[in-house]
């Protein structure tokens, strides 16, 4: 029953954190942190390297997690705290992964995916660096992508008069 009960933690810690990530990077990123967040709005250049300022976030995500796994393990009675540590750190992989790997190809892996759920996380991303400055984005989230990034781009805006 425990190990239901952590992996159940785990799980939902993992699917929290996109909310935290759309809330983060919508209200943060986009807001008075918009100066570390900025350089990943521009085209990235060889001669730039390899990190971008909005790469300090992985620090801020990353402190939340690891506090997790010092307060869990050293505390009594708060043993559970590890595995919202370990929810924490798989969703960072995960994100990694999806937009740092496939979406930026910061690194040559994933080249061969294609699915319906690809390109439109493709889509709602591209759509969201469309815009280059602070305020007019959308798409915020990574993993949960709305219904007209399914489509093609010159389905969009019929989707958006019909639900109007």
């Amino acid at each position: 029953m425990t190990a239901l009960l952590y992996l159940g933690i785990t799980l939902a810690t993992v699917a929290g954190m996109e909310f935290v990530a759309w809330a983060a990077h919508k209200y943060l990123m986009h807001g008075w942190l918009w100066n570390w967040h900025e350089d990943h709005h521009r085209p990235h250049h060889e001669e730039d390297g390899f990190f971008e300022k909005n790469d300090l976030f992985f620090l801020v995500f990353a402190i939340p997690s690891a506090a997790s796994y010092i307060i869990g393990l050293n505390v009594d009675n708060l043993f559970w705290l590890t595995f919202v540590g370990i929810g924490i750190s798989i969703y960072g992989l995960i994100y990694f992964l999806i937009h740092d790997v496939y979406i930026h190809r910061r690194f040559s892996w994933f080249k061969q995916l294609d699915s319906k759920y690809s390109r439109a996380i493709l889509r709602a991303h591209g759509n969201h660096h469309a815009v280059t400055e602070k305020d007019g984005c959308e798409s915020f989230g990574l993993l949960v992508v709305d219904d007209k990034y399914f489509g093609k781009r010159s389905e969009w805006q019929k989707k958006e008069e019909v639900s109007s």
